[in-house]
């Protein structure tokens, strides 16, 4: 296998790790009203994912990093064709960061109402805007033989690619319900863990429907395997779930999300945007690729470093593994 595949192989990997791990984060995000009662119960929320939101970003950064470096002419055509999108994503990122360190600065409910708006919508949005991205790579764009997006910039906003997206966000909202099923206790414990069971079909919806389109327009005959994949794991995850074993179920979801991934990037390859407009004009690994010497570099940075980040989050999960509930919580302290 050259090293333009294997690079291929870890971009998907690196965007697997984002979906995966940042996906409940979105989905706690996004559940803050739905399942925090009062502020108490909010802070219970965040504090499950305060020790771990901002490394989990770090798997997009190494995705779009990989990509430039791996891949210079899918990074271009790919984020130039989605500009927009990944623009307000990025926005709604950072509003979202902002939110999660400013909400309990100022003793005040509007005060904090109000950051918890911004943490909804910057939770929200970056799934669905990071699904349209992967659906649009995925299903193409209209490029020209020169590589260059044919159209107006909202050329990647189709109902294929909004079906990605409503894929990514739905998973991520179940992701993260059963996530909290898994990390509180009491009262919060049992309402997630019946918001996720009755979600979960409804939530993956979406996604399966997104894998039937990818499936029929370019897939493979090994994808249908990763494909029925899917289902079974999403079966599985409700299974679990409703005989309260929220880490068998999260397990399960993580299964889901592999499937999806390999079915995705299989189908995709060995191209890497295709275009719409003429087949030929597609991007591939071998002609989107750095040179030899480039991918021998970044291979040898990924050899060393890839270890060290990931023995450093996995021992974060597990300082961080024990479950919260409202007696945890101390009174509101707020600086004079």
């Amino acid at each position: 296998m050259d090293l333009a595949t294997v690079w291929f192989c870890v971009i998907a990997a690196f965007w697997l790790g984002y979906l995966f791990l940042e996906g409940f984060d979105f989905g706690v995000g996004m559940l803050l009203p739905v399942l925090g009662r009062d502020n108490t119960e909010r802070r219970v929320l965040v504090n499950t994912i305060g020790p771990v939101w901002d490394g989990n970003e770090v798997w997009l950064i190494v995705a779009a990093g990989a990509m430039f470096a791996a891949f210079p002419a899918w990074y271009a055509a790919l984020f130039s064709g989605a500009y927009l999108p990944l623009l307000v994503v990025l926005l709604a990122l950072i509003g979202r960061g902002v939110a999660f360190e400013y909400r309990g600065k100022v003793d005040s409910d509007r005060w904090r109402r109000n950051w918890d708006r911004v943490i909804v919508f910057g939770s929200s949005v970056p799934p669905l805007g990071v699904g349209l991205i992967l659906a649009t790579t995925v299903l193409g764009l209209p490029l020209d033989a020169e590589g260059n997006r044919v159209g107006s910039a909202f050329e990647a906003v189709r109902w294929d690619t909004v079906l990605g997206a409503l894929a990514v966000a739905g998973f991520s909202l179940v992701h993260g319900a059963v996530f909290l099923a898994l990390k509180t206790d009491g009262e919060l414990r049992l309402r997630a863990r019946t918001l996720a069971l009755r979600g979960l079909p409804f939530a993956l919806l979406p996604l399966g429907l997104f894998l039937l389109v990818v499936q029929w327009r370019t897939g493979a005959q090994w994808t249908v395997l990763p494909l029925l994949a899917v289902p079974a794991a999403g079966l599985v995850a409700w299974w679990r779930l409703a005989a309260g074993r929220e880490g068998q179920a999260f397990a399960a979801l993580g299964t889901v999300i592999a499937a999806a991934a390999l079915t995705m990037f299989g189908s995709l390859y060995p191209a890497v945007l295709p275009s719409t407009m003429d087949t030929t004009y597609s991007l591939t690994v071998a002609d989107a690729s750095s040179g030899p010497y480039t991918l021998s570099v970044i291979t040898w940075v990924a050899a060393f470093g890839a270890p060290a980040v990931l023995v450093y989050q996995g021992w974060t999960y597990w300082v961080f593994r024990r479950r919260i509930g409202v007696r945890h919580i101390p009174e509101v302290h707020v600086p004079r």
